[in-house]
């Protein structure tokens, strides 16, 4: 059998938060949260490489430290598997692979990058390794990865419980976001550790949310807790969905810094992003981007190969 040798141009896509609850505090640090998951019309690009020599290598745009990158974590913990696969010494050297990113989504947003990045590597390596994983056995390692991983393994947007481990497809009306990035990097620990996040907001339903959806102009399910602390420290974010608040409900996607507002067509949300770049500072970015109905690399775990 000739097994791939490339794997080419594979997107990695964002996602939003329609909303973010803090239920509270657990006892290992972590929080428990509720969201609705969105993937976007804005991803990153990844290229994959088999290499002979056992090697991971990273190339392309790199945000940190190499050790710290999320594809290359996410690489390093599916070697194992391809070397435990190899029945000769021939085959153990041939477990490397060389990543490239073209990065697209802001780093420090509250998009997701990082972590839909590592997905799409535990996706891209368990097929150019020809490991054949199942996805839960991808899912299990995406939590150790990172709490949104898990999201970016499964198919669509989801209802996410707990500290993002736990996702429930939902179904969504066709949507578009105008989407503002301006140009902070916020740190998700500081946001969660600041002592006045609140973290006591009553547990939400699935079939709340999808009744919400069903009412005429009913803005915004609940609310995203961490946007207070998020406007206190960084007054851009601020500024921001000051903006976006001109043409419609804004609110902030996980922890910041992007911000975003819901529209329900493509030209209108064309119109809207022409307006808002006409009046963001310099330095910022803004897009018009779509909601996925899916994940882009999805089929590849559903086909298990």
């Amino acid at each position: 059998m000739i097994r791939t040798r490339q794997l080419l141009g594979l997107p990695a896509p964002a996602k939003i938060n329609l909303f973010l609850h803090v239920l509270g505090r657990r006892a290992d640090g972590y929080h428990d949260i509720e969201s609705v998951f969105v993937p976007i019309a804005l991803w990153d690009l990844l290229d994959f490489a088999a290499r002979q020599d056992g090697q991971i290598v990273r190339e392309g745009d790199l945000t940190g430290p190499i050790d710290a990158d999320l594809a290359v974590r996410a690489a390093r913990a599916l070697q194992p598997h391809a070397l435990k696969r190899a029945s000769g010494p021939s085959q153990t050297a041939a477990a490397g692979v060389t990543i490239r990113v073209e990065k697209r989504i802001p780093v420090g947003a509250g998009l997701g990058g990082g972590s839909s990045d590592a997905a799409a590597t535990l996706i891209a390596l368990n097929r150019l390794w020809d490991l054949r994983l199942s996805r839960q056995v991808l899912k299990q390692m995406g939590r150790e990865l990172g709490a949104d991983v898990p999201f970016f393994l499964g198919d669509g947007a989801a209802f996410v419980e707990g500290t993002g481990e736990r996702c429930t497809p939902v179904r969504l009306p066709p949507c578009w976001f105008v989407l503002v990035f301006p140009g902070e990097q916020v740190s998700t620990a500081q946001i969660f550790a600041d002592p006045k996040l609140t973290r006591n907001t009553k547990a939400t339903t699935i079939s709340s949310f999808s009744a919400a959806l069903c009412e005429a102009n009913s803005g915004l399910f609940g609310t995203n807790d961490l946007e207070p602390v998020v406007r206190s420290r960084y007054p851009s974010v601020s500024q921001a969905l000051d903006l976006l608040g001109r043409y419609g409900p804004a609110r902030m996607s996980g922890s910041g810094s992007a911000v975003y507002c819901v529209l329900r067509a493509g030209e209108q949300a064309q119109r809207t992003l022409d307006m808002v770049r006409a009046q963001m500072p310099s330095g910022w970015c803004a897009w018009a981007v779509s909601g996925l109905e899916e994940l882009p690399l999805a089929d590849w775990l559903r086909d298990g190969r």
